[in-house]
């Protein structure tokens, strides 16, 4: 990371996860302010942001909620200049189960986040995605010329939530 971002109010939305909580690590290492969103849930649990020492928390301010509420997206992203959105429902096999689940989260949580990062006025979105979009691979390497193949309710939303942030583009 580059040092670029010191002092820079930045937001990563999936912070518990395993990815985000390594971005949110390597971003206060850079000496960027960051807001981590966690997933809201009954046992006040950061996910992997807990591993994070108590001494390399002085810029981060963790905040528990939804994407999927737009209120609480456009308090979220109120203030920040980068949004990196990793947030998304994924385990594959219950979105069989839950297909709204994931349209919910994935599909609106996303417009919920690209909406708030408009209306706030932050600089950039980094949108993230999955190599599921393209399904079984036809060719490889796989690139982003590849087909779009919605295997799963899963990879489905996720081709949509890439979708809506390249319209947004």
């Amino acid at each position: 990371m580059s040092t670029t971002l010191t002092a820079t109010p930045v937001l990563v939305t999936g912070a518990g996860g395993f990815i985000g909580s390594h971005l949110t690590e390597a971003l206060l290492a850079a000496g960027a302010r960051v807001r981590a969103l966690v997933h809201y849930n009954s046992r006040n649990d950061w996910g992997q942001l807990e591993r994070i020492p108590a001494e390399a928390r002085g810029a981060l301010d963790i905040r528990a909620g939804d994407i999927r509420d737009p209120h609480f997206t456009q308090t979220l992203v109120d203030g920040c200049e980068i949004v990196f959105h990793l947030a998304a429902l994924i385990p594959i096999p219950y979105s069989y189960l839950a297909p709204g689940e994931y349209v919910d989260t994935n599909v609106r949580g996303t417009l919920n986040m690209l909406e708030a990062v408009r209306r706030a006025g932050a600089r950039r979105m980094l949108h993230t995605s999955t190599s599921e979009t393209y399904g079984t691979a036809r060719t490889t390497p796989i690139d982003e010329a590849h087909p779009l193949q919605g295997q799963s309710p899963y990879s489905a939303s996720k081709i949509g939530a890439d979708k809506m942030a390249e319209s947004y583009w």
